[in-house]
């Protein structure tokens, strides 16, 4: 039944409701529906999770306003730049120095508004509440990969290869593991993608991973969409089948100018994206694997 919690805090001053409302705004809490009906005026912010803690005994030495955060650091800084930005100093709005606590934690106090103190914390284990997961590492050391690249377009594909191959290199990939084949279009990546994936285990051409590279631009007829279709499909297919990981690099565009901003002009590279995710996802096979 019990939907919300809110927290008012009266602000004696103009002044002080705009320092308020800056200071909240600048560590990154989410501004929520404000309103302002003449005689007076709210701003509310928003966090993800909220509590209300009733406390018997020993309390612990801190604010009764604690706000939980991740990278406790970050936002110690963002707090001094804030006082900063006004002409004020550290001490000028309490800031302490970030302190182990006796929960097992670290926290540092501030007051942005005198007489208004907040505890900002995070947990010194930083998987404290969380499930473990299972994450590949972004480590190519010792993997095998294939890069399937097509010819059409090279202008585009020639620098997404490019961003693979310097993904796969810059983290630890030996250059005699990684094959790459040249097909003509994107139609024929599939094709080629299964017959590298077919390979068996063990064998000299076998790989850990396969990526595809190539680049569609949509022109005046249907045939984009058609091909698309198709490749996206058979690429899917051939990693679900074969059990061997397939990174989609393959651009869909409207026009060439879109294409080269995502092969590395403004949007990054999707090459290098592309064998970023193929060596993370061979890491979360072997690691799947050895736990079975």
């Amino acid at each position: 039944m019990i939907k919300g919690v809110t927290m008012l805090r009266t602000a004696k001053s103009a002044e002080e409701f705009e320092r308020w409302s800056g200071f909240l705004a600048a560590l990154g809490f989410e501004p929520g529906r404000g309103w302002d009906d003449g005689d007076g005026r709210g701003a509310p912010f928003v966090a993800p999770l909220g509590n209300l803690e009733i406390v018997q005994g020993r309390v612990p030495a801190t604010a009764t306003i604690l706000v939980e955060v991740r990278q406790l650091d970050a936002v110690w800084q963002t707090a001094l730049r804030w006082a900063e930005s006004r002409g004020e100093s550290a001490a000028a709005i309490g800031l302490t120095e970030i302190a182990e606590t006796h929960w097992k934690s670290r926290a540092f106090d501030v007051e942005p508004v005198e007489g208004e103190r907040l505890t900002f914390w995070e947990w010194s284990d930083p998987l404290r509440g969380k499930p473990v997961a299972v994450e590949g590492d972004l480590s190519s050391a010792g993997m095998r990969f294939a890069i399937v690249v097509a010819r059409w377009n090279a202008v585009i594909t020639d620098r997404l290869l490019d961003g693979a191959l310097d993904a796969l290199l810059r983290s630890g990939a030996s250059r005699r593991h990684v094959q790459i084949v040249r097909v003509p279009g994107a139609w024929e990546i599939p094709a080629a993608a299964r017959m590298i994936a077919e390979q068996p285990a063990g064998s000299e051409k076998a790989v850990d991973a396969v990526i595809a590279l190539g680049c569609l631009l949509r022109g005046e007829t249907a045939h984009y969409e058609a091909i698309y279709n198709e490749v996206a499909r058979g690429i899917g297919q051939s990693q679900q089948e074969t059990g061997v990981p397939h990174a989609f690099g393959v651009l869909t565009c409207e026009t060439l100018e879109q294409a080269l901003n995502r092969a590395g002009i403004k949007a990054g590279n999707k090459g290098f994206e592309a064998a970023v995710a193929a060596m993370e996802m061979v890491s979360v096979r072997r690691k799947l694997s050895e736990g079975a």
